[in-house]
């Protein structure tokens, strides 16, 4: 996170001042993407997506610069290329198994601080691209996780409905979402739930990391037992 802010104000900086514009410091510059950041976040809490490029475009016009989002785009691309990502433990073997009992799968993520686009080569790269059918980004869409409208749009790429769909995930957006959208369950998952400061503040206002949920898994290795029991066997989404 603060590599990106660094990066959104080194792009900042070296771009041209527009006519009349105060001179800013980058460390200027670093505050006002930050606060643009923020504002994403906050609006990303009530279902609105506002991607990393119309960030930094923001950004800009506060700043009286005429930076190009594309430059800030392809840096972020770099920057998560060298993250050393890690699978979530018993992750490939679930999506394998529930796709082996004929469920039908998607992911979808707010993707508020990283575009879509640069995640999919790495999700590619760990084997996820031949079992997850289609991976729904809010940084392409104009809602995030939790309004229902980007659930409904992972299921009509699917081809299911909500009444046949359940979604997992670790927060509140994972749980209200699909509560909102009409499916039959939110699945909280407490095994990956240690995040840093930073993230907390700004992604997990209180209540959010431990919603009140009907059910709820530690292992991802229980996720496929527990679909059936809640939809029963005959595999849709």
């Amino acid at each position: 996170m603060n590599a990106q802010m660094d990066l959104a104000a080194e792009v900042l900086d070296s771009a041209a001042a527009r006519p009349g514009a105060p001179s800013r410091s980058r460390a200027d510059l670093r505050v006002i993407f930050q606060k643009v950041y923020a504002d994403a976040v906050a609006a990303s809490q009530r279902g609105v997506s506002v991607s990393p490029a119309a960030q930094l475009g923001q950004a800009a016009d506060v700043a009286g610069r005429t930076a190009a989002p594309d430059r800030y785009f392809d840096g972020l691309g770099r920057l998560v290329a060298r993250t050393p990502f890690q699978i979530g433990p018993g992750a490939l073997a679930t999506v394998r198994a529930l796709r082996a009992r004929g469920w039908r799968t998607a992911v979808i993520s707010n993707t508020i601080g990283e575009p879509g686009a640069t995640l999919r080569p790495i999700l590619t790269a760990m084997g996820f691209d031949s079992l997850v059918e289609e991976f729904v980004f809010s940084d392409e869409l104009p809602w995030t996780k939790p309004d229902p409208a980007i659930f409904l749009e992972a299921l009509r790429r699917l081809g299911s409905d909500p009444a046949h769909a359940v979604h997992v995930g670790d927060g509140w957006p994972d749980i209200e979402g699909p509560k909102r959208a009409g499916m039959k369950a939110g699945i909280l998952f407490t095994g990956l739930q240690t995040y840093g400061a930073q993230y907390q503040t700004l992604f997990l206002p209180p209540g959010w990391a431990n919603p009140s949920a009907e059910y709820r898994i530690q292992t991802l290795a229980a996720l496929p037992e527990l679909v059936e029991r809640i939809l029963g066997p005959e595999g849709w989404a």
